[in-house]
């Protein structure tokens, strides 16, 4: 299902440097050598929290009831949690993501998903190397990011956050040819993401563990 939804993106290269960290870190950052525990942090949890904090405004939630436990027991394994700050990390992540996959930036990709979805990643990129195809996107903007599940096992935390954002794609052939998509009309994406990362550990970056689509 992974790879039918990673090929079901119309992806492309986009001639951004991919330089932005996902999110900030509070206390003591890390420098960014190749080591993924001395990497800047991709989505960080602040130090503690006395409950899930609601959005400000009533008619936009930032939570699934659904994810209510699961976030509660996150924050007191790793007290400080933040699901503000989170939500824009996970979204600068998906940022970041989207923007490697299609500039086929691979190793980008590896620091920022496990090793099973940078594969699927790769075999995507592959198939669409192989097709002759170039394709050009645009995240034109994330319209919601809300959490839809979390779960702590012993001390490894997954958090899965429903995207829908405006896509902008183009896709050529080898001649430059527009084959599909367009680059003026954007279309609407809903994906669902989980992010995993194991708590109390020396590596802060939580990492792309599963890709859905919703």
């Amino acid at each position: 299902m992974l790879y039918v939804v990673l090929l079901g993106m119309i992806a492309g290269f986009l001639g951004l440097q991919l330089y932005r960290v996902l999110g900030k870190r509070t206390g003591h950052e890390q420098p960014m050598p190749r080591p993924a525990e001395d990497r800047p942090p991709i989505i960080s949890i602040p130090r503690s929290i006395e409950s899930v904090p609601e959005a400000r405004e009533p008619s936009v939630r930032m939570i699934d009831g659904g994810a209510e436990a699961g976030l509660r027991a996150i924050a007191a394994m790793e007290p400080g949690f933040d699901l503000g700050q989170f939500l824009q990390g996970s979204k600068n992540a998906y940022r970041m993501i989207l923007e490697a996959f299609w500039a086929a930036d691979e190793e980008q990709l590896g620091w920022l998903a496990n090793e099973e979805v940078s594969k699927a990643f790769g075999d995507a990129i592959a198939a669409r190397k192989e097709a002759g195809h170039i394709v050009e996107n645009r995240l034109v903007s994330i319209e919601r990011a809300m959490v839809t599940d979390a779960a702590l096992e012993g001390r490894l935390a997954r958090i899965t956050v429903r995207f829908d954002a405006d896509i902008a794609a183009v896709t050529r052939d080898g001649e430059g040819v527009v084959v599909g998509g367009s680059l003026t009309d954007a279309v609407q994406a809903h994906d669902i993401w989980t992010f995993a990362r194991t708590l109390r550990s020396n590596d802060p970056n939580w990492k792309l563990v599963e890709t859905d689509e919703g």
